[in-house]
């Protein structure tokens, strides 16, 4: 969600002649009813918690449409695709290029297209997606691919195609008007805009004809393409109300600080919402479908840490074990999907993205430090072999993720969802007797029959039915752990290691048998925020200690050259929103035509992978880059006159109205990630000026309710502001000595904690040139001092006195 909750009833009163549309009884029923029904489409996480359930069991039930119907959606008769290709070829955008051959007359955004709505007085129907959404391929080819269809388009509309993840800011502007017409929003976004961009009517999926409870596209085409005609004044005057009551919601001021309720307290409030709602079966919080929420899990850590609550560690590590044992987890090679459409974790959407394994990442290794359980290492390294090995461009950068669907076998003509992941019964007992001889001294009869009671396997398949609109896993299995690894060795008296040696062998065999099935559609956008994101999960794994720690932090170091290389312009001191690369395993990276330059989130989730870069590395060099990308930020987004950060930049062309994002979803928003950065460079160079700042952009959000809830990250960064930080200064030269103390800080999960070297014989090196004086070696050793707000403890010279300190300020009650 975006600012626009203080003046939000005079929004939706504005909004009333918009709707018009939904209420006037010379529409069709069908057409009236169609944006107030729960939507069909890959769900949005900035949704409201009211409307979560509702939308999402729409949209994983198929509506009102029977499992007959909708399994005939994808393969429908479709009219033949022209081979000639409409203004969409020239576009570096895989999910524009999916579309460049459509017969619909698609423009990219941009002044082209504006100027022929303006001349020729048509409205402009905007398609908004990504190139890995399901139900985007399922409208594309049922109404974009489709020539009588595309052919209404043409005639009455000047349509748009804007992939969400190369232009978040048209995305987030559209979706608002979406969430607070519908209550609900998701992709494709379908946007219906005036010639000066006002949004009047939206919506998400819309089937080619009616079912699912909908009306179908057409009719909905020509319903407001009628009603352009016939009366267009009132129209174009709702979408300016609209604009202008959006523009003067950014104009709202922080509130008055007094009364605004401390950190604490906001603390207190947001541990008992996710008491209520955490789901004490299966984890996770409300209902179905769940997605991971790293910034809810991590904020929880948070609030565990400080309250020594362990209902609140429960909460966390419940919900990680579940969804470590759960169908999103794929259990075979590694990765996670980008949520789970039961209410188990069991059956999901099968995209994999990005930001989910570089969030998920950060979780295992804040799991791992506060239990160290090492299944949690486990998870965290399974994610890190998958992105290395299917999601990396050779120069050292991550692409922005791989499809939900699929072709079942390289002779089919239509992609199906989950057919890369799901196995039926007889293909896993296939695979196993064919390579009996890697089973060593077990049967493959034996191994089958421990591996299908492990990973719950059925022989007619073990998914829920309802949870398969399509009917595309008809008699498959996607692997879940139900039991536990204790279980299943006492089922079959196993040792552990056997155990482990046999799951390791037969998910190997599967893996490779698996990897010759078509691949999923890979999108090879190299997003800078993501990335981001990726750069702070290596990091913190590597801060974890594994044996596999070096191989970490050298993919982070090549990714960090990456970023610095390619996604920043030295000489503007500005970062790029994406480049694009070409084909798996190729060098080339290209860029758009016209470059899109870093938006708000591309700033703070970078910002934040450095600052956790230089914990790992003390390379101070990276924290003074931090330093520089926090300042080029604050110039293009903060708002001077009333806090907190916009999206976009002031002169972004064709944007109607710059927003404020107040709500942590899949990601967590950039201002709330921005909180956390000041605070933390406002500590390491020891600038006011940061802090105030951190200060204003915290008062600005204050009003949000429930805050903990709506703003789990910014949150944390709060208590952190409020509470201050602990200071860890190492004072002694670059020696293993100086390493090892360094080490046993960075084992502990403390989110307040910053560490700083001070090297006595390179001065010009310290962030905060007054540590230098501040503090000394002791006796010719490695010192260190830890420090609260200034305070310091009596300095430490012993490592196991080091660690035996942490242990006790720290993790005194910890279980």
């Amino acid at each position: 969600m975006f600012r626009v909750r203080p003046l939000l009833p005079w929004i939706r009163s504005s909004l009333q002649t918009t709707l018009k549309l939904q209420t006037d009884t010379s529409q069709p029923e069908s057409v009236r009813r169609s944006l107030r029904l729960p939507h069909i489409g890959c769900p949005s996480r900035t949704v409201s918690v009211s409307n979560q359930q509702q939308c999402f069991r729409g949209m994983a039930t198929g509506g009102e449409a029977s499992k007959e119907e909708t399994a005939k959606v994808e393969e429908a008769p479709k009219e033949e695709v022209p081979k000639q290709g409409n203004r969409l070829v020239a576009s570096k955008s895989p999910y524009l290029l999916q579309h460049a051959y459509n017969p619909v007359d698609w423009y990219p955004w941009g002044e082209e297209a504006f100027e022929k709505a303006r001349s020729e007085n048509k409205l402009i129907f905007l398609s908004v997606g990504y190139s890995t959404c399901h139900w985007c391929h399922v409208m594309e080819h049922e109404s974009f691919e489709n020539a009588e269809t595309a052919a209404i388009m043409n005639q009455n509309f000047v349509n748009i195609k804007v992939d969400r993840e190369e232009r978040p800011d048209i995305d987030k502007v559209y979706m608002q008007f979406l969430l607070m017409t519908k209550g609900s929003g998701g992709w494709p976004m379908s946007v219906w805009l005036t010639p000066e961009l006002a949004p009047i009517v939206a919506g998400t999926y819309f089937p080619p004809k009616s079912r699912y409870g909908m009306p179908s596209f057409s009719a909905v085409l020509n319903s407001i393409a009628k009603k352009w005609e016939t009366d267009k004044e009132s129209l174009v005057a709702a979408g300016a109300t609209l604009i202008d009551a959006l523009q003067k919601s950014q104009e709202y001021a922080a509130v008055a600080e007094a009364g605004a309720g401390s950190a604490m307290d906001k603390l207190a409030e947001a541990i008992s919402v996710h008491k209520q709602r955490f789901d004490q079966s299966h984890g996770g919080f409300g209902g179905e479908p769940k997605f991971p929420e790293v910034p809810r899990l991590n904020f929880l850590f948070h609030g565990y840490l400080i309250t020594k609550d362990l209902d609140v560690l429960d909460m966390v590590i419940d919900t990680l074990d579940h969804i470590g044992r759960g169908g999103i987890n794929d259990h075979i090679f590694g990765g996670f999907a980008r949520y789970a459409t039961t209410h188990d974790w069991h059956n999901v959407h099968f995209e994999k993205m990005l930001y989910d394994q570089g969030q998920l990442m950060v979780a295992f290794s804040h799991a791992y430090k506060v239990t160290r359980n090492e299944a949690f290492l486990d998870y965290g390294d399974k994610i890190y072999r998958y992105l290395v090995k299917d999601l990396r461009h050779p120069l050292g950068g991550f692409y922005a993720g791989e499809d939900a669907d699929s072709l079942p076998s390289h002779e089919a003509k239509v992609k199906v969802e989950g057919a890369f992941y799901a196995w039926t019964w007889d293909e896993i007992e296939a695979a196993f007797k064919e390579k009996a001889e890697r089973f060593d001294e077990i049967t493959p009869e034996r191994a089958f029959e421990i591996y299908a009671f492990h990973y719950d396997l059925k022989p007619r398949g073990n998914i829920p039915a309802y949870s398969d609109p399509h009917g595309h896993l008809t008699h498959k299995n996607i692997l879940i752990v139900r039991g536990s690894e204790e279980q299943t060795c006492a089922n079959f008296n196993l040792e552990a290691d056997q155990f482990r040696k046999l799951l390791t062998t037969a998910n190997d065999i599967l893996h490779v048998l698996r990897d010759q099935r078509p691949r999923p559609h890979l999108d090879t956008k190299i997003i800078c925020a993501w990335n981001g994101l990726v750069l702070s999960g290596l990091c913190k794994l590597g801060n974890c200690y594994s044996a596999h720690r070096e191989q970490y932090m050298q993919t982070a170091k090549e990714l960090l050259e990456f970023l610095r290389q390619e996604m920043y312009d030295p000489e503007r001191k500005l970062l790029i929103r994406a480049c694009y690369g070409v084909a798996v395993g190729d060098e080339t990276l290209e860029n758009n035509e016209v470059q899109i330059d870093g938006f708000l989130d591309d700033y703070a989730f970078l910002i934040k992978g450095l600052l956790d870069y230089y914990k790992a590395t003390l390379d101070v060099d990276v924290l003074h880059w931090a330093r520089s990308l926090q300042d080029t930020q604050d110039k293009l987004f903060w708002d001077d006159q009333n806090g907190a950060y916009f999206f976009s930049q002031q002169d972004s062309p064709n944007v109607i109205v710059r927003l404020k994002e107040d709500h942590d979803g899949a990601e967590p928003c950039g201002n709330s990630v921005s909180a956390r950065n000041l605070v933390l460079l406002g500590h390491y160079y020891d600038e006011n000026a940061y802090l105030q700042r951190a200060g204003k952009l915290l008062n600005f959000f204050t009003d949000v309710s429930p805050f903990g809830h709506a703003l789990p990250e910014m949150l944390s960064a709060r208590l952190m502001h409020e509470n201050g930080l602990d200071l860890v200064a190492v004072v002694g030269p670059d020696s293993p000595d100086t390493q090892r103390f360094v080490e046993i800080c960075r084992k502990f999960y403390i989110p307040s904690m910053i560490i700083v070297h001070v090297d006595p014989s390179k001065p010009e090196e310290a962030p905060d040139k007054r540590l230098q004086t501040k503090f000394k070696m002791v006796s010719g050793k490695t010192t260190v001092y830890i420090c609260h707000e200034r305070a310091c403890r009596m300095p430490v010279t012993d490592p196991q006195q080091l660690e035996e300190n942490l242990t006790s300020y720290f993790f005194s009650k910890r279980v």
